[in-house]
C-alpha cells in the first residue's frame, strides 16, 4: 500500500511538472538570465555567457568587479505562503494552484536521535527536496531578481552572481546600490543571503572598491577574494585557465590511482570503458568555457 501511495505521488508530481514546464515555456515567464533546468541552458552555457561579458569588458580597457551571492539554506528556505502568492501572479491559478498548494501546506516533520523523536511540527518553508518539482519551484520564486538590480547578472538555480563595469572607483556606486536592493528583496520575500559566504572578486582594474550586504540589523563588508569556484569551475581574477587545469588534472589522477589499486588486471577495453566513464569527464567538464 505504501509503495503504491508512493509511485502515484512520484506519478502525479512528474505529470504537473511536466504541464508546468510548458506553461512556463510556452509564456516565456523564466528570465533571460537564469540557466537552470531550462531547456537548452547549463552550467556551460552560464559560464560562456559570463566569460563573454567579461573579455569584452576586458578587452574595452576597462575591469570589473563580480558579487557571488549565496543564500542561507536556499531551498529550505523558501516561504510557502509567498510562493503561492509568486505562481498566483505568474498565471498558476484554478485546480494547479490548488494541487500545489495541497503539496507544500500542511507538512510535518520530526527528529529522531537514537530512537527517540521529538513532537511532529508543521513545515513553513522549504521547497519539497527530491520531488522533480523542488528545483522548478525555486526558479519561480527568485525569477524576479534581475528586474531588482542595474547591472549584468547570471543564475543557475541558487548560484547567483553579478558584476558591475569599472572605469572609475565611483562606478562601484552602482553595484552597491543592486546589493542593497537585493538585501531588500530578500527581506520582503523572506530569502536571506548568508553575509558570510557572499563574496567579491575584482578584476582587471586596481581601484580600492569595498561593497557592503545587509544582513538583518547588521552590515558586513563583503569578502574579497582572488579565486572562486564558479559551478565548479575555479575562476582566477587573472581570468587564466591554470588553476583549473591542475585541479582537473589532480582529480583524474586521484581518479587513476584509485582504479590502479583495485584492478589488477584491465584490458584495453575495460580500461576505456572506466576512462570515458570516471577519468575524462573530470578533464573535459565545462571545458569549452575555460580552455576552448
Amino acid at each position: 500500500m505504501i509503495r503504491t501511495v508512493g509511485f502515484l505521488q512520484k506519478l502525479s508530481t512528474n505529470i504537473i511538472k511536466e504541464a508546468l514546464s510548458k506553461f512556463l515555456e510556452t509564456n516565456t515567464i523564466l528570465c533571460k538570465e537564469q540557466h537552470g533546468f531550462t531547456g537548452g541552458r547549463s552550467c556551460l552555457t552560464n559560464l560562456l555567457e559570463t566569460f563573454a561579458n567579461w573579455t569584452r569588458i576586458l578587452d574595452e580597457g576597462y575591469g570589473l568587479d563580480v558579487v557571488y551571492l549565496d543564500y542561507r539554506k536556499a531551498f529550505d528556505g523558501v516561504p510557502h505562503c509567498r510562493l503561492l502568492e509568486k505562481l498566483k501572479g505568474f498565471g498558476i491559478n484554478s485546480r494547479l494552484l490548488v494541487w500545489l498548494e495541497d503539496f507544500l501546506v500542511s507538512r510535518t516533520m520530526k527528529v529522531g536521535i537514537r530512537g527517540a523523536f521529538s513532537e511532529l511540527q508543521e513545515v513553513l518553508s522549504g521547497v519539497p527536496q527530491g520531488s522533480v518539482l523542488e528545483l522548478l519551484l525555486f526558479l519561480l520564486f527568485v525569477n524576479e531578481l534581475p528586474t531588482w538590480i542595474i547591472n549584468d547578472m547570471r543564475m543557475l538555480a541558487d548560484d547567483t552572481k553579478l558584476w558591475c563595469r569599472i572605469r572609475k572607483d565611483t562606478d562601484s556606486v552602482t553595484l552597491q546600490q543592486d546589493i542593497d536592493f537585493l538585501s531588500t528583496w530578500s527581506n520582503i520575500w523572506q530569502l536571506k543571503f548568508n553575509a558570510e559566504k557572499c563574496k567579491v572578486m575584482h578584476i582587471g582594474h586596481s581601484f580600492e572598491t569595498e561593497y557592503y550586504i545587509t544582513d538583518g540589523s547588521t552590515t558586513k563588508k563583503l569578502e574579497c577574494v582572488h579565486q572562486e569556484r564558479d559551478l565548479g569551475i575555479l575562476v582566477s581574477a587573472n581570468l587564466k585557465s591554470s588553476q583549473q587545469c591542475t585541479k582537473a588534472s589532480a582529480t583524474a589522477r586521484q581518479v587513476i590511482a584509485m582504479v590502479r589499486r583495485n584492478f589488477k588486471r584491465l584490458d584495453v577495453d575495460d580500461f576505456k570503458l572506466i576512462y570515458k566513464t570516471y577519468i575524462r569527464p573530470h578533464l573535459e567538464y565545462c571545458i569549452q568555457a575555460w580552455s576552448p
